[in-house]
């Protein structure tokens, strides 16, 4: 088999470059894409784990508390550690967040106090070395700090100053760290304690147990002491690692399956070539099968050409992915839009494994695409093949089939998801695909049916409509290609404008004011960039202010293997009309008395098994940590209302101000909205609220007045949008993409159907047609199955759209979306693609037509 592939398939695809070069590129685009992405998140996620592990070091179990709030671990739980018979080390870590600030220059700082005594057991990365000439304790001195290799990089000098509120703390740089990650600062844990005020907090305690000691068996006993506090967990190190691969898996899959779009389309284009390379050689074929050669051995030499193309398509596709994803990371970081690596600059990480699988998906694909050519090739009848007289139509397809596998579809994507994963989703789409694929001919049956009738009158359209109905299969055949491609991009052109639909209308419901101020961009500095009460009251009082609303934001730990979510503390009602200005999702309920009302986001349904009307325990267990006193806790919270957070993905609570004031002291605030008078200048206010807040933290130079940020509604909302245009501009290319491939496809099949009816043109000649009547029949057919091709395609993405909207992105990302059809771009798109199948059956009938006619028939002879 080997020396015939050499022979005979070899000079078919070396005379024919560009057509077989355009299937091995289709491979390639796809293989590039998928491993692209694959390597970009396993390169992120590395360089995450491996910051984690620098920073927490390798203790044998951590502690922590996920009561609510920042209370963290208390000391007496630390103490009774320390002094436990098992333990070897107990070493506490107090981690905050916070800007630094040098020469004009705002950067996120995580700051760790640790207790340079004990550190060095667990975690060596993070045990301070001074400077050279620098006194060996001044890691135990206040305001000193230790830079890892970031830091020292974003910051030049012998100091710099931290963020605290409004204020600015000087801190000097004593030396260094070597930890990696992020601009990391590390400070004794008491004075950073002191620093920032926080008290006695502790955010974990890492322990190193003695040897011989078995971790669960001490895990078990612990938390089972009667004693022992409530929201205090023991749990092995790494958890981190696996909580943040577990949030990114659903982004990863979902683009990951994104870019496998065009390789879908490209083993429909490796089908196209190789059905018209079979129709080229059909007589070639044929003398092989008289020389000897068994249809079983025609199969598998297409199948051979097939695999050579997808071997040399998908070693490409990796070296481009390869390529493509380091060019990612040294350009973009590790984020890809997700936001869960967002400021790393990871290094590639190759996998070989991970290229294996891809390299072989390729190959697949090329496979899957040439199986029906090569059927063909195993059936064709030797003898009348010779003669010109062979069909290369295949066996009619079964419509209760694709019927079955429609419903098949339907019903799959019922099915829950899998781990966090749309699994039957994703087979609800390809079954959907399949089965309107191979629906398609008796579809095409039916139709052309009913418009034979209405061209009877007319020679040329008639000529065009019988023929295609005699051989529905050949039509279907040629237009599958543009069904699967247009279907693609329809699905995902709805699907994005969708999402783009509901998300402006969500901007307008949570944007009401006209400008906003904020202290924090970062979620993880919350705690540190925040508004006092004393200029919330003094920016009420600015000229042009009319009125302001404040939030404060809180991270709230309601279970250790999940994100936190983020506790929104606010006026959830106009204050003038007294209407909730929430984007909610149904219709909310009065609380009942005794009872403290929440409002939670889509994501706390699915994460936390969250209900409407009912209490949620974990909330409340978190509420009664917040309280003022432990002892009398606070009322159970009734969840009185479920709306919309397109910002927020694992979970967002809402609650009144004055629900909040009676658990809590905390009266800082994240974010002020402003409502300015008609005639007042937006940047005027801006300028005196920049005074305000010099005034206040005594910073005649500005410092304080330059850590404001400001945002108009306008401003906020076109920025949203674009991040999201530039998220979603992937989709896009590959729509063109499908859609070329798609077309190419219609192409080749109408090239293959031209060759094999080479006869029939010369026999329509002899009966009087001219070629430009010719031309005009072959335009009439291309334009009768590319429309059928079109409105298929649109009917086919439609039912797949609406698989992704309203089950894939609430399985993936816990939100759901209201389906908006773009009539206007979906027509535009269906027209086109007519259009182009006209031309490019016009251009594909040239070819015969200008074949002599005598020659043509004499074939026959």
């Amino acid at each position: 088999m080997m020396a015939l592939f050499t022979t005979f398939s070899w000079q078919e695809l070396r005379h024919h470059p560009w057509r077989n070069g355009a299937a091995v590129v289709s491979v390639m685009l796809g293989v590039a894409l998928a491993f692209a992405v694959h390597l970009i998140n396993a390169s992120a996620l590395d360089e995450f784990s491996q910051a984690v592990r620098s920073v927490g070091g390798q203790p044998d179990l951590e502690l922590r508390s996920t009561a609510g709030g920042n209370a963290g671990v208390s000391l007496a739980l630390w103490g009774r550690l320390l002094n436990h018979p098992d333990v070897a080390v107990a070493s506490p870590v107090l981690e905050l967040s916070t800007y630094a600030v040098q020469g004009g220059k705002k950067v996120l700082l995580r700051v760790v106090g640790v207790d340079a005594l004990q550190v060095a057991g667990v975690a060596p990365d993070l045990l301070p070395l001074p400077a050279a000439g620098a006194d060996r304790l001044a890691l135990f001195a206040p305001d000193m700090v230790f830079l890892n290799p970031l830091a020292r990089q974003a910051f030049q000098g012998r100091s710099l100053q931290l963020q605290q509120g409004l204020q600015l703390r000087t801190v000097q740089v004593a030396g260094g760290v070597q930890a990696g990650g992020a601009p990391l600062a590390v400070m004794d844990i008491a004075a950073l304690q002191d620093l920032f005020a926080v008290g006695d907090r502790i955010t974990r305690v890492d322990l190193r147990l003695r040897a011989g000691v078995d971790r669960a068996a001490f895990v078990r006993a612990a938390q089972s002491a009667p004693d022992w506090p409530a929201g205090a967990t023991l749990r092995e190190p790494g958890d981190a690692v696996a909580r943040i691969g577990n949030l990114s898996r659903a982004y990863r899959v979902n683009l990951t399956v994104l870019a496998l779009v065009a390789l879908f389309t490209g083993g429909f284009l490796v089908f196209s070539v190789l059905a018209l390379s079979v129709a080229r050689r059909a007589q070639q074929f044929a003398l092989l099968g008289v020389l000897g050669l068994t249809g079983r051995q025609r199969l598998q030499l297409v199948l051979l050409e097939a695999a050579a193309l997808g071997t040399v398509g998908s070693v490409l596709g990796l070296a481009l992915g390869a390529g493509l994803a380091a060019l990612a990371l040294r350009l973009l970081g590790g984020d890809l839009g997700g936001g869960f690596f967002a400021g790393s600059a990871p290094a590639l990480q190759w996998s070989p494994g991970a290229a294996l699988v891809f390299g072989l998906l390729g190959v697949a694909a090329a496979l899957v695409g040439a199986w029906t050519p090569a059927r063909l090739a195993q059936q064709l009848p030797p003898a009348q093949t010779l003669k010109g007289l062979g069909s290369l139509t295949g066996r009619r397809s079964e419509a209760w089939v694709g019927v079955f596998l429609l419903v098949a579809g339907g019903l799959m994507a019922l099915l829950p998801p899998v781990a966090g994963i749309p699994l039957a989703a994703y087979f609800s789409v390809a079954l959907l695909l399949l089965g309107g694929i191979i629906a398609l001919p008796a579809a095409v049956g039916w139709v052309l049916d009913a418009v034979a009738p209405l061209v009877a009158r007319r020679a040329l359209p008639l000529l065009a409509v019988e023929r295609a109905r005699r051989v529905r299969e050949s039509a279907a055949v040629a237009v599958s290609g543009v069904v699967a491609s247009l279907s693609l991009a329809v699905a995902l052109t709805v699907m994005v404008a969708s999402f783009r639909h509901s998300v402006t209308q969500w901007l307008d419901t949570v944007l009401p004011a006209a400008l906003y101020v904020r202290g924090a961009s970062s979620g993880s500095a919350l705690d540190t960039a925040y508004f006092d009460p004393a200029f919330v009251q003094g920016a009420a009082q600015v000229t042009g202010v009319e009125r302001l609303t404040t939030q404060r934001s809180l991270p709230l730990t309601l279970d250790p293997a999940q994100p936190a979510v983020v506790l929104l503390v606010r006026p959830l009602r106009d204050a003038q009309s007294g209407v909730l200005t929430l984007p909610l999702v149904g219709n909310a309920l009065p609380v009942p008395p005794g009872h403290t009302g929440v409002y939670v986001s889509e994501a706390m349904l699915d994460l936390y098994g969250a209900r409407l009307g009912q209490d949620l325990p974990a909330l409340s267990a978190s509420f009664r940590a917040l309280a003022l006193d432990n002892t009398a806790p606070a009322a159970p919270v009734f969840v009185a209302g479920v709306w919309r957070d397109y910002s927020r993905q694992f979970g967002t609570v809402a609650m009144e101000q004055a629900d909040f004031a009676r658990i809590s002291r905390d009266t800082r605030v994240n974010d002020i909205a402003f409502w300015l008078a008609p005639d007042a200048n937006v940047a005027q206010v801006q300028d005196r609220l920049r005074d305000l807040a010099n005034q206040l933290a005594h910073t005649p130079g500005g410092e304080a007045g330059n850590l404001l940020e400001f945002g108009s509604a306008a401003e906020i909302r076109a920025t949203s949008l674009k991040i999201f245009d530039r998220s979603f501009a992937v989709t896009y290319w590959l729509q063109a993409v499908a859609i070329g491939i798609g077309l190419f496809g219609v192409a080749a099949s109408f090239s293959a159907q031209v060759l094999a009816r080479r006869k029939e043109f010369g026999l329509l000649v002899h009966l009087g047609l001219t070629r430009r009547q010719i031309l005009r029949v072959v335009a009439l057919e291309g334009a009768a199955w590319t429309t059928l091709g079109a409105l298929a395609g649109v009917t086919l993405g439609l039912a797949v759209a609406v698989v992704l909207v309203h089950v894939v992105n609430p399985q993936s990302f816990h939100w759901t979306m209201e389906l908006a059809l773009p009539w206007g771009r979906l027509a535009a798109l269906g027209a086109a693609v007519i259009a182009a199948g006209t031309v490019t059956a016009w251009l594909s009938g040239q070819a015969a037509a200008d074949r002599d006619a005598v020659m043509a028939v004499k074939e026959d002879w």
